[in-house]
């Protein structure tokens, strides 16, 4: 063979690997509204960055007449491009190649790149579509997917990693994207379980669809397994690169700055009457935090789960902070088993990845019930609380109302290593509320008076005024300022500013033992 017949052979070979399954099963993928994993890797990653690995690989399988159904790539497409100009390593599953199952070959093109995002610091994003693993290879395919689930571990706090579930991800198959950073699935067209729906109605006579049992919307608002859920595939791509650009390249960099015209001294007016005279009345607390942030941008993360507590990423002067904030619109802000599974789990992400965390307070609690203590409150309560406590990052607080008993304590307070703790003249930091109060203070008062009702309207309004404001936590320094809500932006980008060299350490040791 010739030189000139060397290249086109090669040629050949490239054009080959990139049919996939072929256009019989392209067409198929398109007709059930998914892409191919080449036509998402295009979207996703910044144009003709993409440099493919692997793309001759072949599995090695000889069972079942596999030999005879070879396939260039065998089911994945592998290598790194650009987002944003920053480099990322990607997978992208070829549903189209064997349903996407995964074979030994397939695992080890995956592995590679992961051992290489882990070497250079490099976000690792995972797309998903794929059947599971391939049965024709028994074994060797479940341990191929251990040795993924190893990397995803050792990876974990050290690059981001971030995976997109954009068809079926079942069995064993789940687990990996359960341990990355943040999970974003397709509505109609993806779904996650464990075990299916035929298997389920066999062992426990239960009835469900693939979409009421795994699919997006039930993950993003009842599990809370997926972080996003997206309308298209399009959206779910482009939520992936708005995401990135909060977050570093890897837990030794800063996140990047972007800078911003809106001014760090800007006064808001319209927050000086947004919290409530009536500390009973509810009101949106992402009205603050959109006014506060830089362009008045918030990308919420788990909109749908647990919506007593808000997440996200926004900027203060151009600097990335993850949002933590007590929601008065859902369950009065109270912390429950859900939110505090939803914020330790977004603190700790924030601060494995130096990205300050900004909280805003308006919490009376922790929820009662008999759900929620038999639940295991308690300990999961205490995750949120570690998280807190455990993290280094520059921490911001500020208090808008109400700030009550051990759940002021959990929510970034001084004592638990808060930097710079703001509090509203609206704020009421205290043991509990009034009423609560009233009743414990003055029982036998209250039992013996002519007017009941009369004498405790009378000493809960005493109660309020000596006690339910910020100034008895400011004279003991618990607060640094009780600020006017106006200035809000203006105090926390400066204190931000200021706490750019912030050097905090944690006890050496082998890892703490979280409250599981």
């Amino acid at each position: 063979m010739g030189l000139e017949e060397r290249f086109e052979e090669l040629r050949r070979l490239r054009e080959l690997s990139e049919l996939g399954g072929g256009p019989e099963r392209i067409g198929r993928q398109h007709k059930a509204g998914k892409k191919t994993a080449r036509e998402r890797l295009a979207l996703l990653l910044d144009k003709g960055s993409f440099e493919e690995a692997d793309r001759f690989v072949v599995h090695q399988s000889t069972d079942f007449g596999m030999e005879k159904q070879k396939v260039l790539g065998d089911g994945v497409v592998t290598g790194a491009g650009r987002i944003g100009g920053r480099p990322a390593y990607v997978f992208a599953q070829d549903f189209t190649i064997f349903g996407g199952s995964l074979s030994e070959s397939y695992a080890r093109k995956i592995c590679k790149i992961m051992d290489l995002a882990l070497k250079t610091g490099t976000p690792i994003i995972g797309l998903n579509d794929s059947g599971g693993a391939r049965i024709q290879e028994g074994v060797v395919s479940l341990a191929g997917y251990a040795d993924i689930f190893l990397r995803n571990t050792l990876a974990s706090g050290v690059v981001p990693q971030i995976s997109a579930i954009m068809g079926p991800c079942a069995g064993g198959a789940v687990y990996s994207p359960a341990i990355t950073d943040f999970i974003v699935m397709v509505k109609n067209t993806s779904y996650m379980f464990v075990t299916g729906p035929d298997v389920i109605k066999a062992v426990t006579h239960e009835e469900a669809s693939f979409e009421d049992l795994g699919g997006a919307e039930t993950h993003a608002s009842l599990s809370g397994v997926a972080h996003f859920a997206s309308e298209g595939e399009e959206e779910c791509l482009a939520l992936i690169r708005e995401l990135l650009g909060f977050l570093p390249q890897n837990n030794l960099e800063d996140p990047p700055h972007r800078p911003t015209l809106d001014p760090p001294d800007r006064l808001d007016e319209p927050l000086q009457t947004l919290v409530p005279d009536n500390p009973g009345k509810p009101y949106d607390i992402k009205e603050i935090i959109r006014t506060v942030l830089d362009d008045h941008y918030f990308l919420e993360v788990q909109p749908h789960y647990a919506p007593n507590l808000v997440i996200g990423f926004g900027r203060l002067n151009g600097r990335p902070v993850g949002v933590v904030a007590n929601q008065p619109l859902h369950l009065a802000g109270c912390l429950d088993i859900n939110s505090s599974l939803k914020g330790a789990r977004f603190v700790r992400f924030c601060d494995c990845f130096n990205i300050p965390l900004l909280t805003f307070e308006d919490v009376p609690g922790f929820l009662p019930g008999t759900g929620q203590e038999h639940g295991g409150v308690i300990k999961h309560g205490a995750k949120l609380l570690y998280a807190y406590c455990e993290a280094t990052v520059p921490k911001l607080t500020v208090i808008t109302r109400k700030a009550y008993g051990g759940a002021y304590c959990v929510m970034s307070s001084k004592q638990i290593r808060g930097d710079a703790n703001f509090a509203y003249p609206t704020a009421e930091i205290a043991v509990m509320g009034p009423e609560g109060a009233v009743n414990i203070l003055h029982r036998r008062e209250l039992e013996m008076a002519e007017d009941p009702v009369k004498l405790r309207e009378e000493k809960i309004a005493e109660f309020r005024r000596k006690f339910a404001n910020p100034y008895i936590a400011a004279e003991r320094g618990y607060i640094d300022d009780v600020i006017e809500p106006r200035e809000t932006r203006k105090r926390l980008c400066a204190a931000l500013e200021l706490l750019q060299t912030k050097r905090d350490r944690n006890p050496p040791k082998k890892h703490g033992n979280l409250p599981l």
